[in-house]
């Protein structure tokens, strides 16, 4: 497919749903100071909006990062990427798929346990549907965007989305059903996928690619805290990750994060010939939201302009 590398592209500014940091910085542990220089700083890479997504911690150590992070979208200046919501990406998850998330501080998928942390700034949940008693009804009323993910169900009823698609999910299976099965062949759900390389192969690429609505595709970064920075290793939910100039992975090997951000992963994309321009409009129809800007692009999916609003 030619989308006219050879010519300079202008699009809109880019939204990172699934950013757990960068330049060291940690939306679990960050100081309202912390964000507002994170959301500064990530502008020049062409990113226009961001949804701080909070790893699973401890009720006290959660509520406290949503607090932190809804104080700092307050304080916001003209010349920052917009904090747009909070991703809760923990607490209600499979342990059978936790990651590197700790298990220890996961709780029943209840009304009443949401109620603990709950907050009229968080956007989207990611959760585990084949164990919910109460939650999903509830996140539905409240209006929040439901995504599959950390989890092994085959049924999607309900769910806006799923999580990283492939990664901490039941895979493809030609028997019975699975979380990556259903999210393929279901044209109505949104799929966030982390198109670094190294979380999913190119040949998983393409068979997404084909299999979904270009529509539904919504690229994320997924990216760690080290990300843009020069730390080698950190602990993230409770577990020390290393870096090794190419992936991030806990002390057994389990992969962590990415470290890389949109524009690197568009970039990356481009390079292979997998990269529609629709994908980044896809973000702005899902959450219905508008931004003001835009980016110019070289033929290589360079930024060579950013014009924020």
């Amino acid at each position: 497919m030619n989308y006219g590398y050879n010519i300079r592209m202008k699009t809109k500014l880019l939204i990172e749903q699934h950013i757990h940091g960068c330049f060291g910085i940690n939306f679990n542990t960050a100081s309202v100071d912390d964000i507002l220089l994170l959301s500064k700083k990530i502008l020049a890479y062409g990113i226009g909006g961001i949804y701080p997504t909070i790893v699973t911690d401890s009720i006290e150590n959660t509520k406290q990062a949503i607090e932190n992070i809804k104080t700092a979208s307050e304080k916001q200046t003209p010349d920052m990427a917009k904090i747009l919501g909070i991703h809760l990406e923990g607490i209600f998850l499979n342990p059978i798929k936790r990651g590197i998330h700790n298990p220890h501080h996961f709780l029943p998928l209840t009304e009443d346990n949401y109620r603990l942390i709950e907050d009229d700034f968080i956007k989207i949940v990611t959760l585990a549907p084949e164990l919910d008693e109460s939650l999903i009804n509830y996140l539905l009323y409240k209006g929040i965007k439901i995504q599959a993910g950390h989890c092994m169900g085959g049924s999607l009823t309900h769910c806006n989305g799923v999580t990283h698609l492939f990664n901490a999910m039941s895979g493809i299976t030609h028997r019975g059903s699975s979380t990556a099965l259903s999210a393929l062949i279901n044209d109505n759900i949104y799929t966030e996928i982390i198109a670094d390389g190294i979380h999913i192969s190119d040949a998983a690429l393409k068979l997404t690619f084909k299999a979904k609505p270009k529509d539904k595709i919504i690229l994320i970064s997924d990216c760690l805290p080290i990300t843009k920075s020069n730390l080698k290793e950190m602990i993230f939910s409770d577990e020390k990750v290393y870096y090794d100039g190419i992936k991030a992975t806990s002390k057994d090997g389990t992969l962590a994060g990415s470290t890389a951000l949109i524009s690197d992963i568009i970039k990356r994309l481009a390079s292979v010939n997998l990269f529609d321009p629709e994908f980044i409009n896809n973000p702005y129809n899902y959450h219905n939201i508008d931004l003001d800007g835009y980016i110019e692009w070289d033929e290589e999916w360079n930024i060579t302009n950013i014009y924020h609003g």
